[in-house]
């Protein structure tokens, strides 16, 4: 399943994509989805796991699709941005909890059992976005070089094994150890991680197509061989 393709290698600093865009806003959308529906824990079947779980690998093959055609630096300004929005996002659901409700609106706490954010969550889910997100993108630009763009399916899933090992370890440590029992916690960060990489592994050829489509649209497939994988670095150009 290796892919190999004659595309340009340029400078992501050089270039003015047609699609990256929209891949971005669709991933921030996808974002403000799992940051309203993260606080849920469900049940399905032997899986203990937060309703996010579900939307979160959508948002790794996002990670894939930026590192795996564009570079390591678009995918980390797509990052950052995503950050960002999410920061603004937790800060008007804030506001909008705690504004007094109008006379005669009686779903306030409906509403603000939903929308209100708990710190920890917030900084939980912001934690584990830089680190698993930043950690699945090395992965996968790293193992991108070492396997000369072959095997494209070895590295998108050893990339979400490690970036949503991460991911998961953080976000339910940091949001509810000591809310939920220990052993439930434990069960969770399992139960989540392996049902994330499963999504992955059955996406894989979705991602194949929409990797190789977007390489043919773009007429681009990076290789990060001479780039600074510093996370910090908020610019494209180094």
């Amino acid at each position: 399943m290796g892919m190999e393709t004659p595309f340009m290698n340029s400078s992501s600093s050089e270039r003015v994509y047609k699609y990256l865009n929209t891949i971005i806003f669709l991933d921030i959308t996808m974002m403000a989805i799992v940051n309203v529906i993260s606080g849920k824990i469900i049940q399905i079947s032997i899986f203990t796991l937060s309703a996010a779980s579900l939307c979160i690998p959508v948002t790794y093959i996002f990670g894939d699709i930026f590192t795996e055609v564009y570079g390591y630096r678009q995918a980390r300004r797509a990052t950052w941005i995503l950050l960002l929005s999410t920061m603004v996002t937790a800060v008007v659901f804030q506001l909008a909890a705690w504004l007094p409700p109008a006379p005669g609106f009686v779903g306030n706490d409906a509403y603000s059992l939903v929308l209100k954010q708990v710190p920890r969550i917030v900084i939980g889910a912001w934690t584990a976005l830089f680190a698993g997100q930043f950690i699945n993108d090395f992965v996968l630009a790293k193992m991108k070089v070492l396997t000369s763009g072959k095997y494209l399916w070895m590295r998108t899933i050893g990339s979400t094994m490690a970036g949503q090992a991460v991911d998961t370890a953080c976000f339910y440590v940091i949001a509810l150890y000591t809310i939920i029992p220990t052993g439930l916690l434990l069960h969770s960060i399992v139960s989540a991680w392996v049902l994330k990489v499963m999504i992955e592994v059955l996406m894989t050829p979705i991602t194949y197509y929409a990797i190789g489509t977007l390489k043919r649209a773009e007429n681009e497939d990076y290789y990060d061989k001479n780039t600074n994988f510093n996370p910090l670095i908020l610019k494209i150009s180094e």
